[in-house]
């Protein structure tokens, strides 16, 4: 069997922990703040630090041309830990674990997106398509342009 894709986007942000950690945690108004985020929707709360189910739809440009992103996430908050947790659940990316966490640094708060996978459930090629394509194709092309509007929000450009 083969290794899980593990994809690792990481930026330093100059702005107080918590503004940043309201960003990232409050994927309501992603779509106000993040271009290319077409929609976020509440389908459950489970929790009042802001968990939930939330089904989240992104473009993932390709020069002129936009390609449509969909999936269904089961979303943890850890403030204390100052982590985010989510499970994709249903779309191509099903099973699929991603971790943010913020950390003080000398360089401002070091944010990282930590996402792992098996890969989509297809014969043969699954865990190959995953490691090849759908992780740094699409997966670490909507994660660097999520960072770095979260980053323009928090710095307050």
């Amino acid at each position: 069997m083969d290794s899980p894709m593990r994809i690792v986007d990481q930026i330093a942000i100059r702005a107080p922990i918590e503004r940043i950690f309201d960003a990232a945690a409050n994927v309501e108004q992603w779509p106000r703040i993040l271009p290319h985020y077409r929609w976020v929707r509440i389908l459950d709360r489970r929790d009042g630090a802001g968990g939930g189910t939330f089904e989240m739809a992104a473009w993932r440009p390709f020069g002129v041309a936009r390609y449509p992103t969909w999936w269904v996430s089961e979303m943890t908050v850890d403030r204390p830990a100052r982590e985010i947790r989510y499970r994709h659940v249903r779309g191509i990316t099903r099973g699929m674990e991603v971790l943010w966490r913020l950390e003080p640094g000398s360089d401002g708060v070091s944010v990282t997106i930590v996402h792992e996978w098996a890969g989509p459930a297809w014969p043969l090629i699954g865990s190959l398509a995953a490691r090849l394509v759908i992780g740094p194709v699409f997966i670490h092309g909507i994660a660097r342009r999520t960072l770095a509007g979260i980053k323009r929000f928090s710095e307050g450009a």
